[in-house]
């Protein structure tokens, strides 16, 4: 047995976190990160709930995940902006006899533009989204993932947390609270083998920016979901994994900055990105969605 052989079975044996049998629930599953995330848990061995609003994507996704990995998959139509909802799915796995081991909580969308030109019930559902549902699919499933202790809580963050930000106030907002969430609840459950992290991924190339409504918003370089689903199980299969998993280089460096500079510089730089950077569209076939629907 050569050496690399020897190298690859110690990093399965020692560092990979295991998925093997266990089932794993996506938020925003439709596509996007979501998707990647559910294409690397199934090849790790993982069964699958989806959660998203369109059906048909998850129908389509679950179909290609059991006949590629030979997983079980759980397609759930579900509208995350109606409050209390973790409840209800809850009840609905458990009359299954579904027990979740690992919660991605993935979706979310944002909003470009003047705050005092937003759209009141639009600010009501990304809030809902962003912020309300996340703490109440933790809360429902935390006691499962801590029964379990073997698998991990993935809250999806964002750069745009680490700096209040002009032109997308709410969603900004929004990330920093998640942030801040995610870090409490992994100091809190630190002893229980659960895996907690926030991952802040930049700007990527999904569907974010079609909610949105501009490109506008896409400071940095673009990511690909595959580049950012690539670095949260870097993490997760890390002996000692951060609480916050941020993704790219440069999104490292200018999130670590921006916490040297003082805070309205910070504020203004980010204001004049949001408003001044643009980006070419992406091919069609390369957009894909971190939003829950």
């Amino acid at each position: 047995m050569g050496i690399d052989n020897i190298a690859v079975i110690v990093y399965i044996v020692f560092m990979s976190l295991n998925f093997t049998g266990q089932t794993a629930l996506i938020t925003g599953a439709s596509s996007g990160l979501g998707v990647e995330f559910a294409r690397v848990l199934a090849a790790r061995g993982a069964n699958l709930v989806l959660v998203a609003r369109r059906s048909d994507r998850l129908e389509a996704l679950a179909a290609e995940l059991r006949t590629e990995f030979g997983r079980a998959v759980t397609p759930y139509s579900l509208d995350l902006t109606r409050s209390g909802v973790g409840a209800e799915l809850h009840q609905a796995l458990a009359e299954r006899n579904i027990t979740i081991q690992t919660l991605i909580n993935n979706a979310g969308f944002g909003t470009h533009g003047s705050f005092v030109d937003e759209d009141s019930a639009r600010i009501a559902n990304e809030i809902q989204l962003d912020v309300a549902a996340v703490v109440d699919l933790a809360r429902t499933f935390l006691p499962d993932l801590l029964a379990a202790g073997t698998g991990a809580l993935v809250n999806v963050a964002s750069t745009a947390g680490f700096q209040p930000l002009p032109g997308m106030a709410v969603y900004g907002a929004s990330k920093a609270f998640v942030l801040s969430f995610t870090e409490a609840i992994a100091h809190e459950t630190r002893a229980s083998g659960l895996k907690v992290i926030a991952l802040c991924p930049g700007a990527t190339e999904t569907e974010f920016f079609d909610v949105v409504g501009t490109k506008d918003a896409a400071v940095g370089a673009l990511q690909t979901p595959e580049q950012v689903i690539a670095t949260a199980m870097r993490a997760l299969d890390a002996r000692r994994t951060p609480a916050v998993v941020i993704s790219g280089r440069v999104n490292m460096i200018s999130s670590t900055l921006v916490r040297l500079v003082p805070r309205r510089v910070a504020v203004a730089l980010a204001a004049r990105a949001v408003a001044g950077s643009a980006h070419p569209e992406p091919a069609a076939g390369d957009i894909s969605a971190r939003v829950g629907a």
